[in-house]
């Protein structure tokens, strides 16, 4: 038999003030969503001034990506147990720490080490800020809350590349780091007056085993994504780390299946509101990372777009999310949870086939904002049902280790559409740079291996003096034709798996909400929480 629960919403952590605590949440989650993207557009300048090679550059950036992504699911069984609020004020002041670390590194050992500690912060942070809204908001405003909530997300990491090229044009690359204190300093004041805390008081005690090994196995497993993005999907390094990161993730599925009070409870995999929706969701984010991977070289190399220009050409893909993530809640609600997250893929499928399509070396702005628009509605349409389904399909009291899930899920679908597109593309740039260059007679084999080697480093050679002219040009043509081709037929690839995701969220996700019952071996009902009013309450 299974029992239904009324909720007193007025006993509900933070109810009073839970509007006034989402902008504040907002503001911390904007934090770490720029933090994704803003850093990309400052490479050369790493580079520059910190005498950074390739391998030390990639570190930077997957540093704070790796860590942040091994540990969500640690740091959200912790925000469950001692206080989402507690957990989220640590991160943002970790996260000034580390910010104010990297923007005073001198070294490339001191910023990747800076970008680890980043990655801890942000592990605090992001969980315990979709956990407190859906302990603070009600079930009929929870789908509104979160599509702003998801608003947010996507505007951080749109307008990442933007606020970073804009920066740059009048400060060194520093400043992306301290820009964040800031913005730190305000989430931690108006989070401490506006959010109340919350805490599942039947948390058991941490699962040091499902630690070691969820973490262990997360970090394996993104980090063997990262690596097929560049040295291929059958490399033998590559090939080890996933059966490492299989190994340890099977390892913590049988932990957890046999101890009696588990970090991740695996029977909420059964409910496909959860299951199905993280799918989804991870398909979201494929799309996103993936197509602007591209695009954001694509104006800057092809179409000679400075690193602000570049930035502002991303301004339709934030304009989109802005609009269409919150009024996803209303169509959620007419047509159901299953069709809109479904629509909203299969119109990022569109948007894909589209760029796909009519991306060309001379291609109009006009055209690209399009694609972009087009991929924002169909994201802004998918991630907040997607998400809500994800968070309304758990325990209350659970609702850190459930965030942390739909976070997971999320790094994982940006790693695969950095990693499957960009194996694409590489492999068609490759063959079509080296199939022509190579007819040449007497072009040396260094130089070509070097032009082979991205679309950048062929820019640079042929700009190089000792280089002649004609056989500059000829490079610039020849790998800036091959790059669009590679782009072009990754995103047509993209495209078809867009669509199959659309298919398969038909078919797996239920159309309402399947909710947690009392009957389902769940955690105790949001009552049980514990109550601290924020002050002024």
């Amino acid at each position: 038999m299974t029992t239904h629960f009324t909720i007193d919403e007025s006993a509900m952590p933070g109810y009073a003030t839970r509007w006034k605590g989402l902008l504040f949440i907002g503001i911390s989650l904007l934090v770490i969503s720029l933090d994704n993207t803003i850093l990309n557009i400052a490479i050369p300048s790493l580079s520059r001034d910190l005498n950074a090679n390739i391998s030390e550059l990639q570190w930077i950036i997957d540093a704070y990506t790796l860590v942040f992504a091994a540990l969500l699911l640690t740091m959200g069984a912790v925000s469950d147990r001692y206080g989402r609020k507690r957990a989220l004020q640590i991160g943002l002041v970790m996260f000034g720490a580390g910010s104010l670390g990297a923007a005073l590194s001198t070294t490339t050992f001191a910023l990747i080490l800076s970008r680890g500690f980043l990655g801890i912060a942000g592990a605090f942070i992001m969980p315990s800020t979709l956990s407190l809204i859906n302990v603070s908001f009600p079930q009929r405003e929870r789908a509104q809350a979160i599509g702003i909530w998801s608003a947010i997300f996507g505007l951080g990491i749109a307008i990442g590349p933007l606020l970073g090229g804009f920066l740059l044009k009048f400060y060194t690359w520093h400043i992306l780091f301290l820009i964040n204190l800031p913005i730190i300093v305000i989430a931690l004041v108006g989070g401490q007056r506006f959010l109340a805390e919350s805490k599942d008081e039947t948390a058991p005690k941490l699962d040091i085993p499902g630690v070691i090994f969820s973490s262990t196995g997360v970090f394996a497993l993104v980090y063997a994504i990262i690596e097929a993005g560049s040295k291929g999907w059958g490399n033998e390094e590559v090939l080890k780390l996933f059966g490492v990161a299989f190994v340890l993730l099977a390892v913590f599925a049988f932990i957890e299946s046999r101890t009696e009070e588990p970090m991740m409870p695996l029977y909420l995999f059964k409910n496909l509101s959860f299951s199905g929706a993280s799918i989804a969701l991870a398909m979201v984010m494929f799309s996103l990372a993936g197509s602007m991977f591209f695009v954001s070289q694509y104006m800057q190399t092809i179409l000679g777009y400075d690193t602000f220009m570049a930035g502002l050409g991303t301004l339709p893909v934030a304009g989109g999310l802005i609009v269409v993530a919150p009024l996803s809640a209303p169509v959620s609600k007419r047509i159901g949870i299953k069709f809109t997250v479904a629509l909203g893929i299969g119109i990022a499928a569109l948007s894909l086939l589209f760029m796909g399509l009519t991306y060309k070396i001379d291609t109009p702005y006009i055209t690209i904002a399009a694609g972009q628009l087009l991929l924002a509605a169909g994201m802004g349409l998918a991630m907040a049902p997607a998400t809500n389904s994800i968070m309304s399909a758990i325990p209350a009291n659970k609702s850190g280790i459930g965030s942390a899930m739909n976070d997971t899920t999320r790094e994982l679908g940006t790693a695969l559409g950095v990693a499957v597109l960009g194996t694409f593309m590489n492999t068609i740039y490759i063959n079509g740079v080296q199939g022509s260059l190579k007819l040449i007679p007497g072009f040396p084999k260094e130089l070509l291996d070097a032009v082979s080697s991205s679309i950048q480093a062929a820019h640079a050679i042929a700009a190089m003096p000792q280089v002649p002219k004609f056989m500059g040009a000829l490079i610039i043509s020849t790998s800036n034709q091959s790059f669009v081709d590679g782009m072009t037929h990754a995103m047509t690839v993209g495209a078809i798996i867009m669509a199959c995701s659309a298919a398969f969220v038909l078919v797996t996700l239920p159309s309402r909400i399947k909710e947690p019952v009392e009957g389902e071996i769940v955690a105790a009902p949001e009552p049980e929480l514990t109550i601290a009013p924020a002050a002024g309450d």
